[in-house]
């Protein structure tokens, strides 16, 4: 388990974390989101024990990363954007030497356990320059799970693959998430949406949401985006929408009109089925628009930017 608790981290008169507090449970996999410079990798830095905050707490598998950095980084497995891999070693070789630097017993049979789990048992004894792509992410993964550690901090772990390699290493990922705590870094937001239970969303250094994508979905759906079909002319429907207290924009898109109301408290729904109506036109379709992952990111952190 994870625990964050008021973490602030400054860099001289520059402050790259204000103040977060997030959990990240056993069991699930915690999708960690946020633009360039938003704090992630500040964050993921100080919860594998590189560095240490400037105020507030985090524990990792209950053991601070301050007072107890060493024991933390014991029970963390780590794995870095660019995996630090030696191409002249074979995979079973450099898995036995991340595990003697560990001072694991048994790394033979440590490594040979960790390449059959990523899915590389045939490829034990091939050097690592002759790894593709995948297979070397895969490699950095078995490094980071050789200790058989209860957390797991993964930093864009699918750039760079093809995408038969990112369903594969998705799949591993989830695996993996079911008996220890995943937290997962990661810029492509269907992704997210995709492998993680829930999602930590920051900001500008600060954590604009916290749950599951389907909830902060239907949260953010109150009084969003409504798609809108009639029988009427395109341009009279919009006009006549667009005088509706409450509608922001009206835009076409297709044979449909998406409206944007002018706050999430407000529902104009029942507004534009009765001037519809009013107007003798049919009203074929009138719903509210589901969110993806994407769209509620970009709706909270334009929400933080006004």
């Amino acid at each position: 388990m994870i625990e964050v608790s008021n973490l602030t981290k400054k860099y001289g008169d520059f402050v790259a974390v204000k103040g977060i507090s997030f959990t990240a449970h056993s069991g699930q996999v915690t999708g960690f989101l946020g633009p360039n410079g938003a704090g992630k990798t500040t964050t993921m830095r100080i919860l594998t024990g590189v560095m240490p905050p400037t105020t507030g707490t985090a524990t990792v598998a209950e053991f601070d990363v301050f007072e107890q950095s060493m024991d933390v980084r014991e029970h963390v497995g780590y794995l870095p954007e660019n995996v630090p891999l030696y191409r002249d070693m074979t995979a079973i070789g450099y898995l036995k030497y991340i595990g003697e630097m560990r001072g694991l017993t048994d790394r033979k049979q440590k490594a040979l356990d960790a390449l059959e789990r990523v899915g590389l048992a045939d490829r034990a004894k091939s050097r690592v320059r002759a790894l593709s792509k995948g297979m070397k992410q895969r490699l950095g993964l078995a490094s980071a799970i050789i200790h058989n550690p209860s957390v797991l901090i993964l930093d864009e772990p699918t750039i760079g693959l093809d995408p038969r390699q990112v369903i594969e290493l998705r799949n591993l990922i989830r695996e993996l998430g079911q008996d220890r705590t995943v937290l997962f870094s990661t810029h492509i937001l269907s992704e997210a949406e995709q492998i993680c239970d829930k999602v930590v969303i920051i900001n500008q250094g600060e954590i604009v949401a916290e749950g599951a994508p389907t909830f902060l979905r239907q949260d953010l759906e109150r009084g969003g985006r409504i798609l809108v079909r009639t029988s009427g002319d395109v341009g009279d429907v919009t006009r006549v929408i667009q005088s509706i207290d409450g509608v922001d924009t009206v835009d076409t898109e297709r044979d449909s009109l998406i409206i944007t109301p002018v706050s999430n408290n407000i529902d104009p729904r029942p507004a534009i089925a009765q001037a519809v109506v009013d107007k003798g036109w049919e009203l074929v379709e009138l719903r509210q628009l589901a969110m993806n992952l994407e769209e509620i990111f970009l709706e909270l952190t334009r929400q933080e930017q006004v």
